[in-house]
């Protein structure tokens, strides 16, 4: 049977059960397909969003605040000089920092940063957590956070900060190897007093790198990391002292759980010494000078650019030693500044000192002194070059002489017995034009003075005679030879270049002596020792050497400005009381606004200059009258702080003598070059008579006179006399080292020379007494006569005048 209805039977239709339509609020809940889909939805559409998110956000520049560095200047043993720069940083690579402090941070800071990603979700939720129960622990944000935030973004706490923290961080951890996020955070995180990275933070709280921090330090500085200013526990109160002890705690006990200090190790670490707050060292006292001085030699060597420089983040060791430099900074001090009034005389306030000390053998500058304070006066005395050198120069003319073999107007060869005449105001023979006619100082007229005597008593008609014999153009190259630059102002080719018109630094003139003390061998004077930035080493250039000048040549300058120290009447006598040899020139410039002393040991060679610049105005001033003196000299004033200074630079080192020059006679000085030990010196420009005492009671420079005698060698006088006899084989044993002839006399007898009754000024800027009697030693270049009796011989005078009578004998 069909299952089929009749056909004629009614249809039963099956209806669907509708669900009752939801009133009231149950219209306002979605259902779960809908709940399902919009699920589904977001989370596409926030995976979308981040992604989107990732590929436009950039990581930006690092802001300034997070990149600017100090420059960090030392001093040849290592300390510290001086740091530049808004912003007390130095950078330093990971590998520069202890992994002692580095475990430190990180168990502060983010104990899983090498296990996890740039975000720790669950960290953050933890430190909501405890940090509402009050407890201290770790921070939310990971180490890799937080770089971003100190390099890219500021402190400010917004939803917008914190969204482009999140992004950032993810980008960074992703381009960069984790060593190198710790190490960036490391350098730019904040310690508190100024300091920003842990170099400076290391040095700043314990003195030392970051480097050298151990486990305590470290953990200490990783503590401040939390709270800088209320966790210093040099300035903190008692509860914030106990505060960062507990953090410190915390950051040992996390170290020993993360395997990475021993619980050994922990029980015997203690609270580590903090050091008082340092304010930044700066540019005050000498330090501009220094930094001055060493940013211009890397400038000008193109070492190192000046907006390279400006970046920050060298660390610039210098070759000064912080011995020598305090002491040439206690001389200066000693000898000048404490024997000043400038409430009491105005003259004593426009006074400028410079000083400058070089290693002969390498060039290096081993002390500066550069002006009062660098904050108050501003131009580094020491480098500046608009002050005449005066009479530094003649030893450049002296040099120029010898290593040409200079001939007089006579066609004679120059040494050191060569008469020249010292009359001044005398005309220069054999220039071009107008004649030269240099006035002596204090227009003091000398008569017929060998060379080596016109060195001891700064005699400028004789020099500038003999810079004539020479040749101008010679004795300027001979200087730039020596060390001085060729564009140094003034140097020029003219009748009066030896007499120190140009106007070379207190460094350049160092140099050029320092070129004589190393046997004619020159080397620039260089002020920086190594650079580096940010561990990796900066090259610099070789310092060459060049044979400016011979050997014999350096030696037999040397040897004359020996004289102008050891010589009773030379114009640097002061130095004298080093005690050690010692051989230097002073100078005097017109008007007397600048005085110098350039002298030297065989082992240091020192620079001193004053000069006279108005306070107000800058203008050049004149001298006379400092430190209520009468005049002003190089011997004065330059001289005492060189000897002072030199005392202490060498205490303790041996008295070494300089190597004499080939041909020395027994004194060691003189008898080189000369035409026979017994032979009379030829006057340069045909004089005849033998060199005469000066006049008067000063020498140049407001020096002493060489004192008077009645006779060393014999004879009736100066010229005056006849008599036979062998010449002596050594100097006299008795009497000043440069004892003028007499002028007159009975011939024959062999005089016993008188001691000078005041042969040195009385009126002296220190308290030492002046000495009143000759020294006791031999002369050292006693003046040759041209007549007169030998040692052992007779004769009889023809007149007792300076001029009477004629002679010949072969007296020494």
């Amino acid at each position: 049977m069909s299952r089929n209805a009749p056909s004629g039977a009614p249809r039963i239709r099956k209806t669907k059960v509708r669900r009752p339509r939801r009133t009231g609020w149950r219209r306002l809940i979605p259902t779960w397909r809908l709940t399902l889909v919009g699920l589904v939805a977001s989370v596409l559409l926030g995976v979308g969003l981040f992604a989107l998110g990732i590929a436009l956000v950039k990581v930006p520049d690092a802001h300034a605040a997070a990149t600017t560095q100090s420059n960090t200047w030392l001093y040849q043993d290592g300390s510290v000089l001086a740091r530049t720069g808004q912003t007390n940083r130095q950078n330093v690579p990971l590998d520069k920092v202890s992994p002692a402090a580095q475990h430190a941070t990180l168990a502060a800071e983010d104990r899983n940063f090498y296990h996890e990603g740039a975000v720790n979700v669950a960290g953050m939720v933890r430190a909501a957590v405890n940090t509402a129960k009050g407890e201290g622990t770790q921070g939310g944000s990971t180490i890799t956070q937080q770089y971003v935030k100190n390099t890219y973004l500021n402190q400010q706490q917004s939803v917008t900060r914190k969204v482009k923290e999140l992004f950032i961080a993810i980008k960074v951890d992703a381009t960069e190897t984790k060593d190198e996020i710790l190490s960036s955070y490391l350098n730019t995180s904040y310690y508190g007093r100024g300091a920003y990275g842990v170099q400076a933070a290391a040095q700043q709280y314990f003195g030392v790198d970051a480097a050298q921090l151990d486990a305590a330090q470290g953990a200490y500085l990783a503590t401040l990391l939390n709270a800088p200013s209320a966790y210093d526990v040099a300035t903190a109160t008692p509860a914030g002292k106990q505060n960062a002890v507990n953090r410190w705690n915390y950051v040992l006990d996390g170290m020993v759980k993360e395997g990475w200090l021993s619980a050994e190790e922990r029980t015997a670490t203690t609270f580590p010494e903090v050091k008082d707050p340092q304010a930044q060292l700066g540019l005050s006292g000498q330090a501009g000078y220094l930094v001055n001085a060493a940013t211009e030699y890397l400038t000008t060597n193109q070492i190192i650019g000046e907006s390279e420089l400006a970046k920050g983040g060298y660390t610039i060791k210098l070759t000064v030693d912080p011995t020598r430099q305090q002491a040439l900074e206690d001389s200066v001090q000693a000898q000048l500044h404490d024997t000043l009034n400038p409430d009491k005389r105005k003259k004593d306030a426009a006074v400028q000192a410079g000083a400058a000390s070089v290693d002969p053998r390498t060039g290096a500058v081993v002390a500066l002194y550069g002006g009062v304070d660098y904050t108050k006066h501003y131009i580094d005395n020491a480098t500046r070059r608009d002050y005449q050198a005066g009479s530094t120069f003649k030893a450049i003319a002296l040099a120029a002489a010898l290593e040409n073999n200079a001939k007089t107007q006579t066609g004679q060869t120059v040494t050191p017995r060569t008469v020249y005449d010292g009359t001044s105001e005398r005309k220069v023979r054999g220039g071009k034009g107008t004649a030269y006619a240099p006035p002596n100082e204090g227009d003091k007229s000398y008569g017929q003075i060998t060379l080596q005597q016109a060195t001891d008593w700064s005699v400028n008609s004789a020099f500038a005679q003999l810079a004539q014999d020479t040749g101008l153009a010679k004795v300027r190259d001979t200087a730039i030879a020596l060390g001085l630059p060729s564009n140094t102002p003034d140097l020029n080719v003219v009748p009066s270049i030896p007499l120190g018109t140009s106007t070379p630094s207190v460094l350049d003139m160092a140099g050029v002596y320092a070129t004589l003390d190393n046997g004619g061998k020159q080397i620039t004077p260089w002020l920086v020792q190594s650079v580096d930035r940010e561990g990796e080493a900066v090259a610099l250039p070789a310092h060459k050497t060049t044979q400016a000048v011979s050997e014999q040549t350096a030696r037999q300058v040397t040897s004359m400005l020996q004289g102008v120290v050891a010589d009773q009447g030379g114009t640097g006598w002061r130095a004298k009381a080093l005690g050690r040899p010692a051989a230097g020139k002073t100078g005097t410039t017109d008007e007397h606004r600048s005085v110098w002393f350039v002298g030297y040991t065989p082992e240091l060679v020192t620079s001193v200059a004053l000069f006279g610049q108005d306070p107000g105005t800058g203008a050049q001033v004149s001298l006379n009258g400092t430190g209520g003196l009468d005049g002003a000299a190089g011997g004065q004033y330059p001289a005492q702080i060189w000897t002072a200074y030199m005392k202490a630079a060498l205490k303790g080192q041996p008295v070494a003598d300089f190597p004499a020059p080939a041909g020395a006679d027994d004194s060691g000085r003189g008898g080189w070059g000369s035409s026979g030990a017994g032979a009379s010196p030829s006057p340069s420009g045909g004089a005849s008579s033998a060199p005469a005492a000066p006049d008067g009671s000063s020498t140049p420079s407001g020096e002493p006179s060489p004192p008077a005698g009645t006779g060393t060698t014999g004879g009736s006088g100066s010229t005056g006399g006849t008599g036979t006899g062998p010449a002596p084989t050594t100097a006299p044993t008795t009497g000043p080292t440069t004892a003028p002839q007499p002028t007159g006399g009975t011939g024959g007898a062999t005089g016993t020379p008188t001691q000078p009754t005041t042969p040195q000024p009385t009126s002296r800027p220190t308290r030492t007494p002046a000495p009143t009697t000759a020294p006791t030693t031999g002369p050292t270049t006693a003046p040759q006569p041209t007549g007169g009796t030998g040692g052992t011989g007779t004769g009889s005078g023809g007149g007792t005048g300076a001029d009477a009578g004629t002679g010949s004998g072969s007296g020494q």
